[in-house]
């Protein structure tokens, strides 16, 4: 229920969600279930498909074949949903992403069933931003349109009411769906949630979304005044100014007029030292990131390594792309059991977080966690107590204490 927030016009926004009451960090001021949701890539065998837990066993569906369970509750709890996109999973193109999501809510709108999700903003409220996207985002939006007509039939999709277009459903999906995330903070699944879309986003925002299974959860991370307006970050922030704009222009179809955007906040510690070296491990990142994608830890250690030794001298800790070069180091040797040269590595990337944190930060907290692991493994406990003392203050905020992340901690904490 929504005791603690409301929907309001927001200058220059739309709608947006404001508070009711007080909040102080680490409460929670929302709870939605989705609207529709399905597996992504990453969940399918992994994650039951009703519940997304993650069991030793997963039980297929007799019929399509293609989507499983964690039990017979879960797939009985499941069929209302999945028994009209059944048929169709059986052709493997349909199975996941996007246009399964979308199928199903074709499926749910056509059964005129209400949702909860829908207590403070419609499925059919949902902006579709079709005056500010780009050529070529329409152009993949009617494809799409064609292709659920292709997979659904005319017929099922001729069925929805008028003023609902295949390629307009696409859009509005395409820029208010969230990626659902599983205790590790994996993303494992997609979902609609209409009223939660009705949080703005801001660089420097007040709240946080965390999922408890398919449920989201709206957290407040700063105190928060009767009145204020809140937000999360729909992109990374940790970022320079036109690079945030960039990818909220080609994703959301917006520019963000936060303080941060507006007065370029830390642009000049974030690429700092010398252009060319920045430069050079900028394009390295992509490069890096996918090694490590694939699991090839020895490879993307060493370019690391390689990058690190070139920069010294030339690029600070601080500067972005160096820092993301540092991270991308830390997690290979934490894979590769080299836990030494972790803790090296980690201790170096606590000041540039520390710097470029407002207030708390989740990546920051993340970071002393596994600082804290890898001191407890090498049986340096006090230091590690410590260590994880200082990461679950501001984990608590951002995950509760029944999260998987805030359980591990807590379990070496007592």
């Amino acid at each position: 229920m929504a005791s603690k927030v409301e929907k309001f016009k927001s200058a220059g926004k739309g709608y947006g969600l404001r508070a009711t009451s007080t909040v102080s960090p680490g409460e929670v001021l929302y709870v939605s279930e989705p609207f529709s949701y399905t597996v992504n890539e990453t969940g399918r065998g992994l994650v039951c498909e009703f519940c997304l837990c993650t069991p030793d066993r997963l039980l297929q569906c007799s019929q399509c074949k293609f989507a499983k369970y964690c039990s017979k509750q879960c797939q009985r709890e499941s069929w209302r949903d999945h028994k009209r996109e059944c048929t169709f999973l059986k052709n493997p193109q349909f199975g996941t992403g996007i246009l399964r999501l979308v199928g199903k809510i074709v499926f749910k709108i056509l059964r005129k069933s209400s949702c909860p999700s829908e207590e403070l903003y419609s499925v059919s409220d949902l902006e579709a931003n079709l005056e500010k996207m780009s050529n070529e985002n329409r152009i993949e939006f009617e494809r799409y349109g064609m292709l659920l007509q292709h997979f659904l039939k005319d017929e099922i999709v001729s069925q929805l009411p008028a003023h609902i277009k295949p390629s307009d459903l696409f859009a509005k999906v395409s820029y208010n769906a969230m990626q659902i995330e599983d205790g590790a903070v994996l993303s494992v699944a997609i979902g609609l949630y209409p009223s939660m879309s009705l949080v703005n986003h801001s660089c420097d925002p007040n709240c946080v979304t965390l999922f408890m299974g398919r449920h989201v959860h709206l957290r407040a991370i700063k105190n928060i005044k009767a009145g204020d307006e809140l937000t999360i970050q729909y992109t990374e922030t940790m970022r320079p100014t036109e690079e945030r704009q960039r990818e909220l222009m080609r994703i959301y179809c917006f520019e963000c007029d936060c303080h941060r955007c507006q007065t370029r906040d830390k642009d000049d510690k974030m690429l700092a030292g010398d252009k060319q070296a920045s430069d050079e491990t900028k394009a390295l990142v992509s490069k890096v990131l996918e090694l490590q994608e694939s699991k090839k830890w020895k490879e993307s250690l060493a370019l690391c390594r390689d990058q690190l030794k070139r920069n010294s001298g030339r690029v600070p800790d601080e500067n972005i792309y160096q820092l993301q070069i540092l991270d991308y180091a830390m997690e290979a040797c934490m894979a590769l059991n080299l836990l030494d040269e972790a803790l090296q590595i980690g201790y170096r990337t606590l000041a540039p977080y520390r710097l470029y944190a407002s207030g708390v930060s989740r990546n920051g907290a993340l970071k002393l966690m596994h600082l804290g692991f890898i001191l407890y493994k090498k049986n340096k406990r006090q230091e590690a107590i410590k260590t994880l003392k200082e990461a679950f203050d501001v984990l608590r905020i951002f995950f509760g204490t029944d999260h998987l992340m805030t359980k591990d901690v807590l379990g070496i904490l007592k």
